[in-house]
C-alpha cells in the first residue's frame, strides 16, 4: 500500500481513520510528523499505543471515537482510510465529514478490499461465494457491510464532494490469504513472489487485493 500511495505524499499532519493494532500507523509515521490516530475500539487503540510507541520528533495522539461521532478542530494535511470504508453503514456520510477535515490541498487516502480480485472471482467460479460484491459470513462476522469495487468506491468518492486523483489497484491476488500465509511460511514462494504481484497489479487493477483511491476536495464542488 504504502508504494502504490507515497507518490502522493507531502509531509505534515496526518489523521489515520481506524489503526486496528498500529502497524500501518507506524508507516504513516516514517512519512508524517503529526499524527493523530481515532479508533472506536478501546483494546485495539490501547495495543496501537504499546505498538507505536513514543517516536522522537513525532507528535502522536489518540482519541476513543466512532469516526460519525469525533470533534476534530484541527485540518490535515492527509487523511488515512485504509481497508474501513467497507465496515460502515453510511460511507459518503463520513467521507463528506472528512472533506472538512482536509486542509487546503490536502489529500484523502482510500484503500478497501476489491470485490473483482482474481482469488475472489475464483471463489465465485467454484461456488464457495454467490456473486463478486456478496459480504461473505465471515466478512459480516468481521463488520463488513458491503464490497467495494473500484468502480462504486469511485461513486461514493464523487457522491460526497471529492475528486480521484489518482486510483488504481494494489496487489495482483490469485490466492486466498490462507493460502498465501502457508505458502509464504512453508517457503514456496517468497518476497519475490510479491514483488512480481505487485508488478502485474499495475497493470490489471482489477484483479487486485484492494483498490485505491487518492482524493482532494472537489473545486466544482466547492465553486
Amino acid at each position: 500500500m504504502i508504494k502504490s500511495l507515497a507518490p502522493h505524499f507531502s509531509g505534515g499532519s496526518a489523521l489515520e481513520l481506524g489503526c486496528y493494532k498500529g502497524e500501518f500507523s507506524k508507516l504513516i509515521l516514517q512519512h508524517y510528523s503529526d499524527l493523530t490516530i481515532v479508533e472506536g475500539a478501546s483494546d485495539l487503540l490501547e495495543q496501537t499505543k504499546i505498538n507505536v510507541g513514543e517516536i522522537p520528533d513525532k507528535n502522536i495522539s489518540f482519541r476513543l471515537s466512532h469516526f460519525e461521532e469525533v470533534d476534530l478542530p484541527s485540518k490535515y494535511d492527509a487523511v488515512f482510510l485504509v481497508h474501513t470504508l467497507e465496515h460502515l453503514d453510511d460511507p459518503v456520510a463520513l467521507l463528506k465529514k472528512i472533506r472538512g477535515w482536509l486542509a487546503p490541498g490536502g489529500k484523502l487516502f482510500l484503500v478497501v478490499p476489491n470485490a473483482n480480485a482474481a482469488s475472489r472471482q475464483i471463489a465465485v467460479g467454484m461456488g464457495l461465494i454467490e456473486h463478486n460484491q456478496a459480504v461473505t459470513p465471515g466478512e459480516l462476522a468481521h463488520g463488513h457491510r458491503r464490497t467495494y469495487s473500484l468502480d462504486t468506491l469511485l461513486s461514493d468518492v464523487r457522491s460526497a464532494g471529492l475528486a480521484a486523483l489518482c486510483n488504481g489497484g494494489i496487489l495482483f491476488k490469485g490466492l486466498a490469504n490462507f493460502q498465501l500465509d502457508r505458502a509464504y511460511k512453508e517457503g514456496i514462494i517468497d518476497d519475490s513472489y510479491f514483488d512480481g504481484c505487485y508488478e502485474l497489479g499495475q497493470r490489471y487493477p482489477d484483479l487486485c487485493a484492494s483498490v485505491f483511491a487518492v482524493c482532494q476536495i472537489d473545486t466544482k464542488e466547492s465553486a
